[in-house]
Protein backbone atom coordinates (compact mmCIF):
# COMPACT_ATOMS: atom_id res chain seq x y z
CA UNK A 1 0.00 0.00 0.00
CA UNK A 2 2.63 2.82 1.14
CA UNK A 3 4.39 1.48 -2.61
CA UNK A 4 1.05 2.63 -4.21
CA UNK A 5 0.63 5.98 -2.26
CA UNK A 6 4.52 6.60 -3.43
CA UNK A 7 3.63 5.69 -7.11
CA UNK A 8 0.56 8.14 -6.72
CA UNK A 9 3.07 11.13 -5.33
CA UNK A 10 6.16 10.33 -7.92
CA UNK A 11 3.28 10.58 -10.87
CA UNK A 12 1.92 13.91 -9.24
CA UNK A 13 5.31 15.75 -9.54
CA UNK A 14 5.03 16.68 -12.81
CA UNK A 15 1.55 18.25 -12.40
CA UNK A 16 2.83 20.28 -8.95
CA UNK A 17 6.13 21.76 -11.22
CA UNK A 18 3.67 22.62 -13.99
CA UNK A 19 1.44 24.61 -11.30
CA UNK A 20 4.50 25.92 -8.79
CA UNK A 21 5.63 27.31 -12.70
CA UNK A 22 2.49 29.10 -13.76
CA UNK A 23 2.61 30.81 -9.90
CA UNK A 24 5.96 30.96 -8.07
CA UNK A 25 3.75 32.70 -5.49
CA UNK A 26 2.67 29.10 -3.70
CA UNK A 27 6.47 28.05 -4.05
CA UNK A 28 6.07 28.77 -0.31
CA UNK A 29 3.52 26.37 0.19
CA UNK A 30 6.14 24.10 -0.96
CA UNK A 31 8.49 25.33 1.22
CA UNK A 32 6.23 24.41 4.25
CA UNK A 33 5.23 21.29 2.60
CA UNK A 34 8.91 20.06 2.98
CA UNK A 35 9.30 21.18 6.54
CA UNK A 36 5.96 19.66 7.25
CA UNK A 37 6.73 16.25 5.58
CA UNK A 38 9.60 16.26 7.33
CA UNK A 39 7.71 15.70 10.57
CA UNK A 40 6.42 12.91 9.28
CA UNK A 41 9.77 11.32 7.29
CA UNK A 42 9.59 7.90 8.20
CA UNK A 43 6.21 7.52 7.19
CA UNK A 44 6.37 9.51 4.14
CA UNK A 45 9.42 7.48 3.05
CA UNK A 46 10.23 4.52 0.82
CA UNK A 47 13.31 2.51 1.71
CA UNK A 48 14.78 0.54 -1.63
CA UNK A 49 16.97 -2.11 -0.85
CA UNK A 50 16.26 -2.03 2.25
CA UNK A 51 18.62 -3.33 4.88
CA UNK A 52 16.37 -1.92 8.15
CA UNK A 53 18.87 -3.88 10.75
CA UNK A 54 22.46 -2.97 9.41
CA UNK A 55 23.59 -0.40 12.11
CA UNK A 56 25.07 2.46 9.73
CA UNK A 57 24.34 6.01 9.34
CA UNK A 58 22.14 4.90 5.91
CA UNK A 59 20.24 1.44 6.04
CA UNK A 60 18.54 1.88 2.29
CA UNK A 61 18.35 3.83 -0.29
CA UNK A 62 15.45 6.38 1.08
CA UNK A 63 13.22 8.50 -0.85
CA UNK A 64 10.62 10.61 1.08
CA UNK A 65 7.84 13.03 0.14
CA UNK A 66 10.13 15.46 1.41
CA UNK A 67 12.53 14.92 -2.09
CA UNK A 68 9.55 14.53 -4.40
CA UNK A 69 8.39 18.09 -3.20
CA UNK A 70 11.91 19.54 -3.19
CA UNK A 71 12.43 17.86 -6.69
CA UNK A 72 9.29 19.16 -8.18
CA UNK A 73 9.73 22.77 -7.11
CA UNK A 74 13.56 22.58 -8.37
CA UNK A 75 12.08 21.85 -11.67
CA UNK A 76 9.45 24.57 -11.31
CA UNK A 77 12.30 27.46 -10.64
CA UNK A 78 14.46 25.37 -13.61
CA UNK A 79 11.81 25.87 -16.10
CA UNK A 80 11.15 29.34 -14.92
CA UNK A 81 15.27 29.98 -15.62
CA UNK A 82 16.09 30.78 -11.69
CA UNK A 83 18.67 28.00 -11.62
CA UNK A 84 21.43 29.91 -13.00
CA UNK A 85 24.70 27.56 -11.82
CA UNK A 86 24.54 24.09 -10.11
CA UNK A 87 27.42 25.24 -7.56
CA UNK A 88 26.27 28.70 -7.21
CA UNK A 89 29.00 29.49 -4.46
CA UNK A 90 32.01 28.22 -2.49
CA UNK A 91 29.81 26.03 -0.01
CA UNK A 92 28.29 24.12 -2.40
CA UNK A 93 30.93 23.50 -4.39
CA UNK A 94 33.04 22.96 -1.40
CA UNK A 95 30.52 20.53 -0.45
CA UNK A 96 30.87 19.02 -4.07
CA UNK A 97 34.86 18.13 -3.10
CA UNK A 98 33.82 16.61 0.03
CA UNK A 99 31.53 14.45 -2.42
CA UNK A 100 34.20 13.74 -4.45
CA UNK A 101 36.66 12.81 -1.76
CA UNK A 102 34.72 10.26 -0.06
CA UNK A 103 34.24 8.00 -3.58
CA UNK A 104 37.85 6.13 -3.26
CA UNK A 105 36.57 4.83 -0.11
CA UNK A 106 34.44 2.61 -2.51
CA UNK A 107 37.46 0.82 -3.60
CA UNK A 108 37.60 -0.33 0.08
CA UNK A 109 34.81 -1.06 0.78
CA UNK A 110 33.23 -4.20 1.72
CA UNK A 111 29.35 -3.28 0.46
CA UNK A 112 29.28 -0.73 -2.17
CA UNK A 113 25.77 -1.03 -1.95
CA UNK A 114 26.04 -0.07 1.62
CA UNK A 115 28.11 2.70 0.40
CA UNK A 116 26.13 3.72 -2.10
CA UNK A 117 22.77 3.98 0.18
CA UNK A 118 25.35 6.72 2.00
CA UNK A 119 26.20 8.67 -0.90
CA UNK A 120 22.75 8.63 -2.16
CA UNK A 121 21.21 10.77 0.46
CA UNK A 122 24.22 12.97 -0.04
CA UNK A 123 22.83 13.79 -3.27
CA UNK A 124 19.35 14.13 -2.23
CA UNK A 125 20.78 16.80 0.49
CA UNK A 126 22.82 18.69 -2.19
CA UNK A 127 19.38 18.94 -4.34
CA UNK A 128 17.34 20.01 -1.07
CA UNK A 129 20.32 23.00 -0.78
CA UNK A 130 19.83 23.84 -4.08
CA UNK A 131 15.90 24.01 -4.20
CA UNK A 132 15.95 26.34 -1.07
CA UNK A 133 18.88 28.49 -2.42
CA UNK A 134 17.04 28.67 -5.31
CA UNK A 135 13.75 29.65 -3.90
CA UNK A 136 15.39 31.78 -1.75
CA UNK A 137 17.28 34.06 -4.87
CA UNK A 138 14.01 33.87 -6.75
CA UNK A 139 11.92 35.75 -3.69
CA UNK A 140 14.13 36.59 -0.56
CA UNK A 141 11.62 35.11 1.69
CA UNK A 142 14.07 33.99 4.23
CA UNK A 143 10.71 34.31 6.47
CA UNK A 144 8.42 31.53 5.29
CA UNK A 145 11.21 29.27 5.47
CA UNK A 146 12.00 30.20 9.08
CA UNK A 147 7.96 30.27 9.60
CA UNK A 148 8.01 26.52 8.13
CA UNK A 149 10.61 25.75 10.76
CA UNK A 150 8.86 27.66 13.89
CA UNK A 151 5.77 25.02 12.68
CA UNK A 152 8.34 22.39 12.29
CA UNK A 153 9.67 22.55 16.10
CA UNK A 154 6.18 23.16 17.42
CA UNK A 155 5.08 19.98 15.77
CA UNK A 156 8.00 18.64 17.52
CA UNK A 157 7.19 19.95 21.07
CA UNK A 158 3.70 18.95 21.27
CA UNK A 159 4.58 15.56 20.01
CA UNK A 160 7.12 15.63 23.18
CA UNK A 161 5.12 17.16 25.38
CA UNK A 162 2.69 13.74 24.76
CA UNK A 163 5.37 11.35 25.32
CA UNK A 164 6.87 12.84 28.33
CA UNK A 165 3.48 13.18 29.71
CA UNK A 166 2.79 9.81 28.73
CA UNK A 167 6.15 8.65 30.75
CA UNK A 168 8.91 8.19 28.65
CA UNK A 169 11.75 9.73 30.33
CA UNK A 170 13.57 10.64 27.33
CA UNK A 171 11.41 11.75 24.52
CA UNK A 172 13.00 12.02 21.12
CA UNK A 173 9.44 13.70 19.36
CA UNK A 174 9.35 13.22 15.51
CA UNK A 175 13.05 12.22 15.38
CA UNK A 176 14.26 8.45 15.45
CA UNK A 177 16.84 9.38 18.66
CA UNK A 178 16.47 11.86 21.25
CA UNK A 179 19.88 12.85 20.78
CA UNK A 180 19.29 13.79 17.25
CA UNK A 181 16.17 15.55 18.53
CA UNK A 182 17.91 17.70 21.06
CA UNK A 183 20.64 18.32 18.52
CA UNK A 184 18.03 19.58 16.29
CA UNK A 185 16.54 21.83 18.74
CA UNK A 186 20.27 23.32 19.27
CA UNK A 187 20.28 24.26 15.96
CA UNK A 188 16.76 25.85 15.59
CA UNK A 189 16.47 27.63 18.85
CA UNK A 190 18.92 30.15 18.50
CA UNK A 191 17.24 31.33 15.47
CA UNK A 192 14.36 31.69 17.56
CA UNK A 193 16.22 33.35 20.44
CA UNK A 194 18.03 35.81 18.11
CA UNK A 195 14.65 36.60 16.47
CA UNK A 196 12.46 37.13 19.96
CA UNK A 197 15.92 39.63 20.64
CA UNK A 198 16.04 41.34 17.62
CA UNK A 199 12.13 41.65 16.74
CA UNK A 200 13.19 40.15 13.53
CA UNK A 201 10.08 39.65 12.12
CA UNK A 202 6.58 41.20 12.86
CA UNK A 203 3.05 40.56 13.28
CA UNK A 204 2.34 37.16 14.15
CA UNK A 205 5.14 35.46 12.82
CA UNK A 206 6.68 37.33 15.45
CA UNK A 207 4.54 35.58 18.14
CA UNK A 208 5.00 32.00 16.25
CA UNK A 209 8.46 32.19 16.21
CA UNK A 210 9.32 33.32 20.29
CA UNK A 211 6.42 29.94 20.77
CA UNK A 212 8.97 27.87 18.67
CA UNK A 213 12.03 29.73 20.95
CA UNK A 214 10.24 28.27 24.24
CA UNK A 215 8.84 24.79 22.38
CA UNK A 216 12.69 23.99 21.58
CA UNK A 217 14.30 25.19 24.59
CA UNK A 218 11.74 22.84 26.43
CA UNK A 219 12.26 19.94 23.67
CA UNK A 220 16.00 20.12 24.12
CA UNK A 221 16.04 19.95 28.08
CA UNK A 222 13.57 17.10 28.27
CA UNK A 223 15.41 14.94 25.65
CA UNK A 224 18.02 15.09 28.90
CA UNK A 225 20.68 14.76 26.50
CA UNK A 226 24.15 14.87 28.26
CA UNK A 227 25.84 16.10 25.12
CA UNK A 228 22.92 18.73 24.46
CA UNK A 229 23.00 20.11 28.17
CA UNK A 230 26.63 20.85 27.26
CA UNK A 231 26.19 23.07 24.27
CA UNK A 232 23.40 24.81 24.98
CA UNK A 233 24.63 27.06 26.99
CA UNK A 234 27.88 27.95 23.80
CA UNK A 235 25.33 27.61 21.10
CA UNK A 236 22.57 30.12 22.74
CA UNK A 237 24.97 32.74 24.47
CA UNK A 238 27.24 33.02 22.08
CA UNK A 239 23.78 34.23 19.57
CA UNK A 240 23.40 36.53 22.82
CA UNK A 241 26.58 37.92 22.20
CA UNK A 242 25.83 38.56 18.74
CA UNK A 243 22.83 40.37 18.45
CA UNK A 244 24.33 42.61 21.70
CA UNK A 245 26.77 42.88 19.57
CA UNK A 246 24.59 44.91 17.07
CA UNK A 247 24.30 47.80 19.05
CA UNK A 248 21.11 48.46 17.93
CA UNK A 249 18.03 48.77 20.33
CA UNK A 250 20.21 47.47 22.72
CA UNK A 251 18.31 48.17 26.14
CA UNK A 252 15.32 46.50 24.67
CA UNK A 253 17.58 43.20 23.64
CA UNK A 254 18.67 43.51 27.22
CA UNK A 255 15.49 43.42 28.83
CA UNK A 256 14.41 40.81 26.77
CA UNK A 257 17.42 38.95 27.26
CA UNK A 258 16.85 39.35 31.16
CA UNK A 259 13.94 38.13 30.93
CA UNK A 260 14.54 34.93 28.97
CA UNK A 261 17.44 34.44 31.53
CA UNK A 262 14.83 34.99 34.63
CA UNK A 263 12.48 32.13 33.02
CA UNK A 264 15.50 29.99 32.16
CA UNK A 265 16.88 29.90 35.60
CA UNK A 266 13.15 29.09 36.71
CA UNK A 267 12.86 26.30 34.69
CA UNK A 268 16.17 24.84 35.39
CA UNK A 269 15.53 24.68 38.90
CA UNK A 270 12.51 22.58 38.16
CA UNK A 271 14.80 20.30 35.94
CA UNK A 272 18.02 20.37 37.65
CA UNK A 273 17.38 16.63 39.96
CA UNK A 274 17.15 15.03 36.72
CA UNK A 275 19.68 17.22 35.27
CA UNK A 276 22.22 16.22 37.98
CA UNK A 277 20.86 12.95 37.97
CA UNK A 278 21.52 12.19 34.15
CA UNK A 279 25.16 13.44 34.56
CA UNK A 280 25.57 11.22 38.10
CA UNK A 281 24.38 8.06 37.52
CA UNK A 282 25.26 7.92 33.83
CA UNK A 283 26.73 3.99 33.32
CA UNK A 284 30.38 3.96 33.85
CA UNK A 285 29.78 1.85 30.36
CA UNK A 286 28.93 4.70 28.32
CA UNK A 287 31.96 6.58 28.67
CA UNK A 288 34.03 3.39 27.85
CA UNK A 289 31.80 2.45 24.90
CA UNK A 290 32.61 6.01 23.37
CA UNK A 291 36.43 5.50 24.40
CA UNK A 292 36.54 1.87 23.09
CA UNK A 293 34.96 2.71 20.38
CA UNK A 294 37.17 5.34 19.29
CA UNK A 295 39.93 3.48 19.62
CA UNK A 296 38.83 1.24 16.67
CA UNK A 297 37.91 4.48 14.57
CA UNK A 298 41.98 4.86 15.30
CA UNK A 299 42.93 1.30 14.46
CA UNK A 300 40.78 2.01 11.24
CA UNK A 301 42.52 5.31 10.56
CA UNK A 302 45.57 4.27 10.99
CA UNK A 303 45.73 1.06 8.24
CA UNK A 304 43.29 3.14 5.63
CA UNK A 305 44.41 6.67 5.91
CA UNK A 306 43.56 8.02 2.81
CA UNK A 307 40.80 6.14 1.61
CA UNK A 308 38.58 4.84 4.82
CA UNK A 309 37.48 1.42 4.94
CA UNK A 310 34.14 2.37 2.93
CA UNK A 311 31.68 5.25 3.28
CA UNK A 312 28.59 3.81 6.02
CA UNK A 313 30.78 0.14 6.32
CA UNK A 314 32.05 0.84 9.75
CA UNK A 315 29.97 -1.66 11.08
CA UNK A 316 30.83 -4.17 8.32
CA UNK A 317 34.49 -3.48 8.95
CA UNK A 318 33.81 -4.16 12.90
CA UNK A 319 33.49 -7.83 11.81
CA UNK A 320 35.90 -9.94 13.06
CA UNK A 321 37.05 -11.13 9.20
CA UNK A 322 38.64 -7.93 9.86
CA UNK A 323 41.83 -6.85 12.63
CA UNK A 324 40.61 -3.54 14.38
CA UNK A 325 38.40 -4.17 16.94
CA UNK A 326 40.90 -7.55 17.83
CA UNK A 327 43.81 -4.65 17.52
CA UNK A 328 41.66 -2.45 19.54
CA UNK A 329 41.18 -5.18 21.96
CA UNK A 330 45.57 -5.08 22.69
CA UNK A 331 44.98 -1.19 23.27
CA UNK A 332 42.40 -1.47 25.66
CA UNK A 333 43.21 -4.76 27.57
CA UNK A 334 40.20 -6.33 27.45
CA UNK A 335 37.86 -8.17 24.65
CA UNK A 336 35.90 -5.66 22.50
CA UNK A 337 32.94 -6.50 20.70
CA UNK A 338 30.80 -4.10 18.69
CA UNK A 339 28.64 -3.12 16.46
CA UNK A 340 27.69 -0.10 17.48
CA UNK A 341 28.61 3.42 15.64
CA UNK A 342 31.77 5.68 17.05
CA UNK A 343 30.35 8.18 18.77
CA UNK A 344 31.83 11.00 17.07
CA UNK A 345 31.04 12.42 13.83
CA UNK A 346 34.62 13.85 12.96
CA UNK A 347 36.75 10.17 13.75
CA UNK A 348 33.52 8.37 11.88
CA UNK A 349 34.05 10.35 8.77
CA UNK A 350 37.81 9.65 8.56
CA UNK A 351 37.47 6.37 9.82
CA UNK A 352 35.29 5.20 6.60
CA UNK A 353 36.47 7.95 3.77
CA UNK A 354 40.53 9.04 5.12
CA UNK A 355 41.72 12.31 6.08
CA UNK A 356 41.01 13.91 2.75
CA UNK A 357 37.69 14.03 3.31
CA UNK A 358 37.70 14.88 6.90
CA UNK A 359 39.50 17.80 5.74
CA UNK A 360 36.98 18.61 2.93
CA UNK A 361 34.11 18.29 5.85
CA UNK A 362 36.09 20.35 8.18
CA UNK A 363 36.90 22.96 5.60
CA UNK A 364 33.16 23.01 4.58
CA UNK A 365 31.80 23.29 8.50
CA UNK A 366 34.49 26.29 8.91
CA UNK A 367 33.64 28.02 5.71
CA UNK A 368 30.01 28.36 6.91
CA UNK A 369 30.33 29.70 10.39
CA UNK A 370 32.49 31.99 9.31
CA UNK A 371 30.37 33.04 6.47
CA UNK A 372 27.86 33.80 9.90
CA UNK A 373 30.90 35.71 11.39
CA UNK A 374 31.35 38.11 7.86
CA UNK A 375 27.73 38.25 7.47
CA UNK A 376 27.34 39.95 11.31
CA UNK A 377 28.91 42.69 10.36
CA UNK A 378 27.71 42.74 6.76
CA UNK A 379 23.97 43.05 7.78
CA UNK A 380 24.75 45.00 10.92
CA UNK A 381 21.83 47.53 11.10
CA UNK A 382 19.47 45.49 8.56
CA UNK A 383 16.21 43.62 9.06
CA UNK A 384 18.16 40.18 8.23
CA UNK A 385 21.07 40.69 11.26
CA UNK A 386 19.41 38.01 13.60
CA UNK A 387 19.24 35.32 11.04
CA UNK A 388 23.07 34.85 10.76
CA UNK A 389 23.07 35.99 14.85
CA UNK A 390 21.07 32.89 15.22
CA UNK A 391 22.72 30.13 12.96
CA UNK A 392 26.27 30.87 14.56
CA UNK A 393 25.11 30.21 17.45
CA UNK A 394 23.28 26.71 16.09
CA UNK A 395 26.08 25.40 13.54
CA UNK A 396 28.72 26.70 16.89
CA UNK A 397 26.29 23.61 19.43
CA UNK A 398 26.18 21.08 16.07
CA UNK A 399 29.68 21.11 15.49
CA UNK A 400 30.54 20.67 19.51
CA UNK A 401 27.95 18.13 19.61
CA UNK A 402 29.58 16.29 17.04
CA UNK A 403 32.68 15.48 18.83
CA UNK A 404 29.91 13.41 21.28
CA UNK A 405 27.33 12.01 18.57
CA UNK A 406 27.43 10.62 15.55
CA UNK A 407 23.50 11.99 15.09
CA UNK A 408 24.34 14.68 12.62
CA UNK A 409 24.46 12.30 9.79
CA UNK A 410 21.02 11.01 10.67
CA UNK A 411 18.59 12.21 7.39
CA UNK A 412 16.21 14.48 9.53
CA UNK A 413 19.21 16.69 11.13
CA UNK A 414 21.45 16.50 7.84
CA UNK A 415 17.92 18.06 5.82
CA UNK A 416 18.17 20.87 8.64
CA UNK A 417 21.78 21.54 8.33
CA UNK A 418 21.26 21.71 4.59
CA UNK A 419 18.52 24.45 5.05
CA UNK A 420 20.85 27.27 7.17
CA UNK A 421 23.80 26.14 4.70
CA UNK A 422 21.32 27.34 1.71
CA UNK A 423 20.22 30.51 3.95
CA UNK A 424 24.01 31.04 4.75
CA UNK A 425 24.71 30.81 1.21
CA UNK A 426 21.71 33.27 0.08
CA UNK A 427 22.50 35.58 2.62
CA UNK A 428 26.36 35.93 1.65
CA UNK A 429 25.47 36.37 -1.87
CA UNK A 430 23.65 38.88 -1.68
CA UNK A 431 24.35 40.91 0.98
CA UNK A 432 25.11 44.31 -0.77
CA UNK A 433 21.69 44.14 -2.37
CA UNK A 434 19.59 42.97 0.66
CA UNK A 435 21.39 46.01 2.96
CA UNK A 436 20.89 48.88 -0.36
CA UNK A 437 16.73 47.72 0.53
CA UNK A 438 17.17 48.33 4.03
CA UNK A 439 18.38 51.65 2.91
CA UNK A 440 21.28 51.07 5.61
CA UNK A 441 25.16 52.73 5.29
CA UNK A 442 27.98 50.94 6.80
CA UNK A 443 30.99 52.85 7.46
Amino acid sequence: MKYFVFLIAVLGMPPLALLLWLNLRWARYAIWGILGTLCLYEATSINFFSHAFYPGTARGMEVGLVHLLSAALLLALVLRKKVRSWLPDGGFRLYAVYFLLCLPSLTAAESCLISWFELWKMILLFGIALTVYTYLQATDDVKSVLIGFALFALVNFLVVTKMHYSGIYQPSGIFPHRNSMGMAMTLLGPIFFASFLANGVYGWARLLLAAAFVGSMVSAFWSYSRGVMVVIPFGFGLTAVACLLERKRTIGKIKRLAVVVLVGVLGLALLLPRIIERFSEAPESSADTRVELAYCATEMIRDEPWRGVGINNWSLKLDPAYPYQDNASKLVGRELDYRGIVETVYLLVCAECGLPALIAMLVLFGWYWVVCVKLLRRLRGTRWYFVPAGILGGLTANYMQSMLEWVLRQQINLTCLFFMFAILSFLNGNWQRLVEQDGVRHG
